[in-house]
């Protein structure tokens, strides 16, 4: 009997090359193919989630005349936090906050035999110190060209709760090694917050988790450092993109405005 032959199912049209430009020879590489399809799934991506409107408005802006190297502190210090992010996921693979020594070992045990532990620790530690200079001088830059007036003055609070929750982050995470340096500078940070007026014995007993240093004061610490603070952080960075956005950059202070043209005066 005679075999059978079925059509073959259609190609999507999304995998199928665009036309070639006229005049053009050549057969079609499948690098062409490679990058059709990319476009096409983007396009995919897009039609069903519109997020090209919203990246070419975030990206795609108008900046002041005279803009320099100040205004990337703030993209610096986002490179930092995202840097901070990418090394903390793979130290909290190896770190095991179930008993003081625990922690203690861990830490040994990543510095010492976990590959590359070393250098992607050193680079979590190293990197907080960046981050909390980095924002220090974004905030002095915005500070000194004048950003944090009308109509930017809610960038700017957010920008200060920023600041106040890295330093949160920094002393956090600064007691989870456990060692003799950490424990002991830990105890002396909290005590001066317990000297603070109304709230600070109340938040001395919160940041202890108790009345003493135990190992429910470590996983408070952790808690804290790996997952509320971060949080926190992402929204509250979403919300500061958004709306240097939607204001734009302050031109630099030295920047006088242009005069007006002949047109402008005599239309006055």
């Amino acid at each position: 009997m005679p075999k059978l032959k079925l059509p073959k199912p259609p190609v999507p049209d999304a995998l199928v090359p665009r036309a070639k430009r006229p005049g053009t020879t050549g057969k079609t590489r499948p690098l062409d193919v490679a990058k059709e399809s990319g476009i096409s799934a983007i396009d995919w991506v897009d039609e069903r989630t519109s997020l090209a409107g919203a990246a070419r408005w975030m990206m795609f802006r108008k900046i002041p005349k005279g803009t320099n190297w100040f205004y990337t502190l703030g993209s610096a210090t986002l490179f930092a936090f995202l840097s901070q992010t990418v090394t903390g996921v793979f130290l909290a693979m190896y770190y095991i906050p179930d008993t003081a020594g625990g922690a203690y070992e861990s830490v040994r045990y990543i510095t010492n035999e976990v590959f590359l532990g070393e250098f992607v620790r050193g680079m979590h530690k190293w990197g907080s110190s960046v981050m909390i200079i980095l924002v220090m001088l974004h905030m002095a830059r915005t500070f000194f060209f004048g950003a944090y007036k009308y109509p930017r003055e809610l960038n700017w609070v957010i920008g200060v709760v920023l600041l106040i929750l890295t330093y949160v982050m920094g002393f956090t995470g600064y007691l989870l090694p456990f060692d003799q340096r950490s424990y002991w500078a830990t105890v002396v940070g909290v005590n001066i917050n317990g000297t603070g007026p109304l709230v600070g014995p109340y938040l001395n007993d919160f940041m202890r988790a108790g009345p003493d240093f135990t190992q429910s004061t470590l996983a408070r610490f952790y808690s804290i450092h790996m997952m509320l603070v971060p949080g926190i952080l992402a929204a509250l960075i979403g919300a500061h993109l958004y709306l240097v956005a939607k204001m734009g950059t302050t031109a630099p202070p030295w920047m006088k405005p242009e005069k007006k043209g002949d047109v402008d005066r005599e239309g006055a």
